[in-house]
């Protein structure tokens, strides 16, 4: 196992992505902290009949309070910090002419306050024992995607926040990476099948040169691998995963 007595915090692991890569790293080994909105005590019961060591925390990304209180959550339950997961996101989609501004405020303090929050409270501890992982979750959408300015806004900014902290932390043992999902099946997307008779759908495979959508455990895979040992020298890396998407 890659991962064995390493301890990882996931934000917004109760389900879909989050609850994927959660799996994943306890899988190899890590002791885990599902951090999501409402404590996840059924992903929690998921790896702990696994074999695998986690434990819940609720928490609101978007409050820095809550961010610290996570990360000493999980230093006082076992003893350190060593890979930080910042997936937890919210979309409030609509055409930006017609986009209210607290749309568009709630999805910035989410999707990228959060991710500076959970980024900055991690690295202070890890650049005091001297290695760390941390590994922010984006989307393919960073690049622009029609009705969501917040969304690719906050995601872009989560690119040039990580890209940043890693220059300043490779020195101190700490790598830092982004990992860009395309299309991910999770019950979110899964909606879209509901659509226009599964129209919606239909046309999202056709975007897709391999023509399926992305798993939660693609995601996973990937992440495993950045916080390992292996990943040592990959730092401020844009990675692309999840059904074959172009972005």
């Amino acid at each position: 196992m890659r991962l064995k007595d390493k301890v990882a915090i996931v934000t917004g692991s109760g389900r879909g992505l989050g609850k994927g890569i959660a799996m994943k790293l306890a899988e190899e080994g890590a002791k885990v902290v599902i951090a999501d909105m409402a404590a996840a005590d059924d992903t929690v019961a998921e790896i702990v009949a696994k074999g695998g060591t986690a434990s819940a925390f609720a928490v609101n990304v978007s409050k820095q309070e809550e961010v610290q209180a996570l990360i000493k959550y999980a230093i006082d339950t076992y003893g350190t910090l060593d890979i930080m997961v910042n997936n937890a996101g919210i979309n409030r989609d609509g055409m930006l002419h017609k986009m209210p501004v607290e749309n568009w405020q709630m999805v910035i303090d989410v999707d990228l306050t959060g991710v500076f929050y959970g980024t900055q409270e991690a690295l202070k501890h890890m650049r005091a024992q001297g290695s760390g992982r941390i590994i922010n979750i984006s989307s393919g959408s960073w690049l622009g995607n029609i009705g969501q300015a917040n969304y690719a806004a906050a995601k872009a900014g989560v690119v040039g926040l990580t890209k940043t902290a890693a220059r300043e932390s490779a020195r101190k043992g700490i790598t830092c990476n982004i990992i860009c999902p395309g299309f991910i099946e999770t019950d979110m997307t899964l909606k879209l099948k509901e659509v226009n008779d599964g129209a919606a759908w239909d046309s999202m495979m056709q975007r897709i040169p391999m023509g399926y959508a992305g798993k939660p455990s693609d995601v996973g895979n990937m992440v495993a691998f950045l916080a390992s040992d292996e990943a040592a020298y990959i730092t401020s890396e844009v990675i692309n995963v999840g059904g074959g998407m172009i972005v």
